[in-house]
């Protein structure tokens, strides 16, 4: 590319960094004051062409879902977002006018979320483009919902549907026409208002990236306890259902599908009421999914309390 990486600062990505903490760019640091009576929450991801998304995919698009992923992440663990670092691998077939659309999605989340960037890195690669971030956020002192926090006969829950995002990106492979399918897959929801709303009810939550059952399982590894879904109780949408069915078969593939970014949390049953008025105010949809017992790990359930086979919980990176 002909502008320096300085000029590619300077005119794509300082207009994005308007907190003084950033300090325009302009240094290899961000200073960010202290919050007295917070902790402060940082997650990253990083997402790749080919694997994450495909090279046809709206600039726009790509900005938001690596933002939303982090993001996601902030949610579930009950902070508020605050901020954010932006690394970027950039082979050459990048140019000014992809570089436009991918600020103008960002600029975009960043008005939907309240957050800014505070700084970042860039280089360019042989390879696939690569783009990662870093996402800064805060929760009251100890307020954050951890993984470790399931106890026996708390229930489990899911916000929104799940497995849109893997029909999207099925559809996306065989060319076809799904809106709404594709468009879960490109830009995630992340549920940053109910999972505020979750502190002090939720005992242990994450978001669902690896796939529900296999999440639910890191849940039950760390809390060191059995969780059980009830497969007909899966949230599924309509166009899911539309394009896969709804047998346990279909339910059991978009339970492992992962790329979802919902809620999947535990809660005691007393918390139940509180939740779903929680879930009402933050116009989020919330499904109670399985129990919690004692044993470990995580298994789905079909007719009858008979567990269903699986052969592959979700996604797995090596």
């Amino acid at each position: 590319m002909p502008l320096s990486e300085f000029d590619l600062i300077a005119r794509f990505f300082a207009p994005l960094a308007t907190s003084k903490a950033a300090l325009g760019l302009k240094d290899d640091v961000a200073l960010l004051p202290p919050r007295p009576g917070y902790d402060l929450v940082l997650t990253t991801d990083a997402i790749l062409e080919g694997v994450d998304f495909f090279a046809r995919d709206p600039p726009s698009a790509i900005a938001r879902k690596v933002l939303r992923v982090n993001l996601s992440d902030l949610a579930a663990k009950g902070a508020a977002p605050l901020g954010y670092l932006l690394t970027l691998a950039l082979p050459k077939s990048v140019d000014a006018e992809w570089l436009t659309a991918f600020a103008r999605g960002l600029k975009a989340d960043q008005r939907v979320f309240g957050i800014t960037l505070l700084g970042g890195d860039m280089s360019s690669t042989p390879g696939p483009l690569t783009v990662s971030v870093t996402a800064l956020g805060y929760v009251p002192k100890g307020k954050a919902i951890l993984r470790g926090g399931a106890r026996i006969g708390d229930r489990v829950f899911v916000t929104g549907t799940i497995g849109d995002s893997g029909g999207g990106l099925a559809a996306l492979k065989a060319k076809r026409r799904e809106p709404f399918l594709i468009g879960r897959y490109r830009v995630p929801r992340p549920r940053m208002a109910f999972g505020r709303a979750l502190r002090g009810l939720a005992h242990a939550a994450l978001d669902v990236s690896d796939g529900l059952l296999a999440d639910l399982g890191h849940i039950a590894e760390v809390s060191k306890v059995h969780i059980a879904v009830e497969a007909a109780r899966v949230p599924l949408s309509t166009a899911l259902r539309k394009a896969w069915g709804d047998g346990d078969d279909a339910i059991l593939r978009a339970a492992t599908a992962g790329d979802d970014y919902e809620i999947a949390f535990t809660a005691p049953a007393t918390k139940r009421a509180a939740i779903l008025k929680a879930a009402k105010a933050a116009g989020t949809r919330v499904t109670e999914i399985g129990f919690v017992m004692q044993g470990r790990g995580a298994a789905f359930l079909g007719a009858g309390g008979k567990p269903l086979q699986v052969k592959k919980a979700g996604w797995e990176h090596f």
